[in-house]
């Protein structure tokens, strides 16, 4: 599958979120969007991801942005890390894996000379009109929510 760039249509997806219900693309057109895409619940880089965009949930809020974390684990356990890590972000169960693969960020991986299928940990800017806006591969952590932030805030005042 061709991978996403800046200017394409965002796919929409509807998919079970954490505390129950289910969240979709479309249910949040209208403003930008914030999708983090992450490997694995309560694994170090994942669990510090969640709660440093976690810490910013009301600045996304003030500005009206959306923020949505995505990972193939099931409802139960995005239910399980939210609480454990007090998480103010939704988080969306994508256990069929159609979303990720949908966003091209189903690859294969590589740890220890082995070879496996897992999340590229990416993020997408989506616009109000639900086009892709930035793309954020293979993402380093340490600063990346507040980074995205900025880039979130400057394209909802445009």
């Amino acid at each position: 599958m061709a991978r996403l760039r800046p200017g394409d249509t965002a796919p929409d997806f509807e998919l079970p979120r954490d505390g129950g219900g289910s969240i979709s693309l479309s249910d949040l057109s209208g403003k930008p969007v914030v999708l983090f895409f992450y490997p694995k619940d309560d694994t170090k880089g994942c669990t510090e991801e969640a709660i440093s965009f976690s810490a910013l949930a009301d600045e996304f809020a003030a500005a009206k942005i959306a923020l949505v974390g995505i990972s193939p684990d099931s409802v139960k356990s995005h239910d399980r890390f939210a609480k454990k890590h007090s998480l103010a972000v939704a988080l969306a169960a994508d256990e069929e894996k159609t979303v990720v693969e949908a966003y091209g960020v189903w690859v294969e991986k590589s740890m220890y000379g082995r070879k496996y299928m897992g999340v590229e940990r990416t993020t997408f800017l989506i616009d109000p009109e639900g086009r892709i806006n930035r793309i954020w591969e293979k993402v380093k952590v340490a600063g990346h929510a507040d980074e995205v932030l900025a880039a979130a805030k400057a394209l909802a005042t445009d």
